[in-house]
Order: structure tokens, then C-alpha cells, then sequence
């Protein structure tokens, strides 16, 4: 494959370090990206994605579906064929068991009444 035909991605964090950029093949999926992050993914960072599904990819404001390519999502940038393609990655935050601790200590409380009358 011509090194022509791959695609610069980086991958910006949301405190802004970045990781990258790297060249990948426009057939590249999304899912597969997504992978890359979670194996590239700085050790010191707090709270880091534990699986595939916990990162959300954003390019020009899109958020891209694991099943599609990276040439399916790419949008076109007129002839910016050389440049680097920067997409954000959004990491959902891991559910723990002090959220279901929290579930459970909300439930009595539903049962009153908080109405507001203005």
C-alpha cells in the first residue's frame, strides 16, 4: 500500500495531550481506532476507557459508529490530503459500584414529595 493512501489520525485527549498522530489505512474501522487508544492510553492518567465501548470518537462533530471505516467517516477537507486529522476522544465515565450505592440511597427519597410552588 502507498504510504500516499493512508490517513493521519491523532487522537486529542479531553485535557489536551494528544496521542499520535499515526498513519492508518482508509479501511481502517472504527472500532479497531478506538482499540488503539485504549492499548496507547497514558498510564498516568486518571479514570482511562476499560473497553472499547466506554470511548466515544468525535471528528467535526460527529460522533463516529464502531461498524464504520475510517474513509466512511472521514468528511472531505477539499485537497488537505497531507494534513492531519484530529479527533476527540470522549471517555464515559465508568460506572462503579458507589452509583448503585447512590441508586439505592435515592430510592427511599423518591417516595416524598418535592414540589416547588413559584
Amino acid at each position: 500500500m502507498a504510504s500516499e493512501d493512508l490517513i493521519e489520525v491523532k487522537f486529542r485527549l479531553a485535557d489536551g495531550t494528544d496521542i499520535g498522530p499515526s498513519k492508518y489505512s482508509p479501511a481502517t474501522s472504527v472500532a479497531s481506532l478506538k482499540g488503539k487508544i485504549l492499548t496507547q492510553w497514558p498510564k498516568d492518567k486518571e479514570n482511562g476507557p476499560r473497553t472499547v465501548n466506554d470511548v466515544k470518537l468525535i471528528n467535526a462533530g460527529k460522533i463516529l459508529e464502531n461498524n464504520r471505516t475510517l474513509a466512511e467517516s472521514r468528511l472531505p477537507v477539499g485537497e488537505l490530503s497531507e494534513s492531519v486529522i484530529t479527533m476527540h476522544v470522549v471517555v464515559r465515565p465508568p460506572l462503579s459500584d458507589k452509583s448503585s450505592e447512590k441508586l439505592q440511597d435515592d430510592s427511599p427519597k423518591a417516595a416524598c414529595c418535592s414540589c416547588s410552588i413559584m
